[in-house]
C-alpha cells in the first residue's frame, strides 16, 4: 500500500506558481514539473510535460520514453507561439509498480528516498552541481552560488537529440518513503530538516507534507514549492 500526501504553493516572492504536479496511486505515477520562461509560459511548460507524461504512461509508453515525448512536445509548442519565445520545465518523476519503483528527472527537481535517513537519488542537472563533481565548490557553497538556479537540462529547451532522462530503480519496502519536490523546498530547506521532519512516523504523509512546505515558507518562501510525499506501508 501506498500513502501519499502532496501539496504545491505559490510561495511568498511570486505572482504566479508556474510548478505542476500530478499523483495517482492507481495509475502508479506521480511527478512534479517546475516551469521556467516567465509568465505563463513556465505554467505552460510545466503543465504540457505534466500532461504528456500522463498521457504516454497511460498508453503504456516506459516513463523515461514518456518524457522524451514531453521535451518535443513543449519545444513544438513555442515554435508555434507567435513570440516565438523558447519555454522549459524540469520534471522528477515515479512510476511504483508492486514493491518497485522508477525514478526519472530531468533538471533540478529532486526525488529523495527516506529509510531512516535521507539520501538524495537524483542528481541535479545544475551548474553548480557539475562544479561540485569538479571538486571546484563544495555542496554547501552551492547552496549560495549565485548560478545555483541554472540548470543544464529542461524540458523544452534542450534537444531531444540531447536530453539526459535519468532513470534509477529500487525496491520500494515497507517503511520506506519517496519525496519528490521542486526546487523551492530545498533552496529553503535543509536536507538535516527534511530528514526530521520525514522521522516524524507519528505525521501522516498529508502532515509531513504540510510540516515541509511550512519551513520553506518559513525558510523565506522565495519560490514556488511543490513536494509530494509517497511512503510504503
Amino acid at each position: 500500500m501506498i500513502e501519499f500526501g502532496h501539496q504545491s504553493h505559490v510561495g511568498l516572492r511570486r505572482e504566479h506558481n508556474e510548478d505542476t504536479y500530478y499523483a495517482d496511486g492507481k495509475l502508479g505515477l506521480w511527478l512534479v514539473a517546475d516551469g521556467m520562461g516567465g509568465h505563463e509560459f513556465g505554467e505552460v511548460a510545466s503543465a504540457l510535460a505534466r500532461d504528456t507524461v500522463v498521457r504516454e504512461v497511460s498508453s503504456g509508453r516506459a516513463l523515461a520514453d514518456a518524457i522524451h515525448r514531453a521535451d518535443e512536445e513543449i519545444i513544438a509548442h513555442s515554435r508555434r507561439r507567435a513570440e516565438g519565445l523558447p519555454m522549459g520545465t524540469t520534471i522528477a518523476a515515479t512510476r511504483i509498480d508492486g514493491n518497485r519503483f522508477e525514478v526519472s528527472w530531468v533538471g533540478d527537481s529532486r526525488v529523495y528516498l527516506w529509510n531512516g535517513h535521507l539520501m538524495q537519488i537524483s542528481q541535479d542537472h545544475s551548474y553548480v552541481q557539475e562544479l561540485i563533481d569538479q571538486g571546484a565548490i563544495t555542496a554547501e557553497q552551492a547552496r549560495s552560488h549565485p548560478h545555483r538556479n541554472v540548470v543544464t537540462q529542461a524540458l523544452g529547451v534542450t534537444d531531444p537529440e540531447s536530453l539526459n532522462v535519468e532513470t534509477i530503480t529500487g525496491e520500494l519496502k515497507p517503511g520506506m518513503q519517496l519525496l519528490l519536490c521542486s526546487d523551492g523546498l530545498t533552496e529553503e530547506v535543509s536536507d538535516a530538516d527534511i530528514e526530521s521532519i520525514l522521522g516524524q512516523r507519528e505525521l501522516s504523509a498529508q502532515e509531513c507534507v504540510e510540516h515541509l512546505v511550512m519551513a520553506a515558507l518559513d525558510g523565506g518562501g522565495s519560490d514556488n514549492i511543490t513536494v509530494l510525499l509517497l511512503r510504503s506501508s
